[in-house]
């Protein structure tokens, strides 16, 4: 890249510009005017890049082209246009708003008939994770939580400063909860490692099984009156869904307590 002036894309991009558009348009800028070979050279992009970056420029009136030597060549035109460019997509965006606000009505009237789909809500990365935990004590409610858990991969993955403000939490609000998960010598330690000193009754009650005939790295926690949390405890691939919908979170529950109940649990 052979750009003298760095600044400018900076501030081209500040205004709106993308960045292989800051590096077009500066390039003819310090050029005075080229051929698309020559801009490619002068900003290190492509020759097909470049092709593309001048035809959008041009549609947006703020660079031209003109026939010379048989070839295209291509400079800027006059600095005031990127300004009344900028204007126009103010004004187009003020009318598009204008013409959502005027359908408004009609797309709620939409939504509203839809109101007995499940609301589904996806969350990734550690920050998306975590907004899925924080929802099951955004409540003053007590209630009980249900989980099918993994507690070494939920120990493994969560700050340790978040889990304990989690658990505090629970104990504020009352949230009382029941545990499925493995037979693992870390998950059999789980509810004294975490939660020595807590009130008794927030204190989980826990059956395990088998980790080797029913492995599972996720949870799935049945929580306040009508949510589903499935989490893939996965460090490398941390994903998750909240479900709110009352059919299923009832059939949920149904079959953590047959489960809960199955001759297969140890105590």
């Amino acid at each position: 890249m052979q750009i003298k002036n760095p600044a400018m894309l900076q501030k081209l991009e500040k205004a709106g510009f993308s960045t292989k558009e800051a590096l077009v348009y500066t390039s003819l800028l310090e050029l005075g005017g080229s051929y698309p070979s020559r801009i490619a050279e002068y900003c290190g992009l492509k020759r097909s890049t470049v092709y593309n970056v001048l035809v959008t420029l041009s549609i947006r009136g703020i660079i031209n082209e003109i026939e010379k030597k048989n070839k295209l060549y291509y400079q800027i035109e006059k600095p005031e246009k990127i300004v009344r460019y900028a204007e126009n997509r103010i004004k187009r965006a003020e009318e598009e708003s204008d013409r959502m606000k005027s359908i408004l009505p009609d797309i709620e009237g939409l939504f509203g008939s839809l109101g007995t789909r499940p609301k589904v809500t996806y969350f990734e990365n550690i920050e998306g994770i975590i907004n899925i935990y924080e929802d099951m004590v955004s409540t003053n409610e007590k209630y009980e939580m249900l989980a099918f858990s993994n507690a070494k991969e939920l120990e493994n993955v969560f700050p340790e400063k978040f889990f304990e403000n989690f658990r505090k939490s629970k104990e504020r609000i009352g949230i009382k909860t029941r545990g499925i998960i493995p037979d693992t010598q870390e998950d059999k330690t789980y509810t004294s490692k975490f939660f020595a000193g807590y009130k008794k009754e927030i204190i989980p009650e826990v059956r395990y099984i088998s980790k080797d005939k029913f492995p599972f790295k996720g949870e799935i926690t049945i929580y306040g009156n009508n949510k589903i949390a499935i989490v893939n405890l996965n460090k490398e691939h941390l994903v998750g869904t909240i479900i709110e919908d009352e059919t299923i979170y009832n059939m949920m529950k149904m079959i953590f307590k047959l489960s809960w109940n199955s001759k297969l649990l140890m105590i």
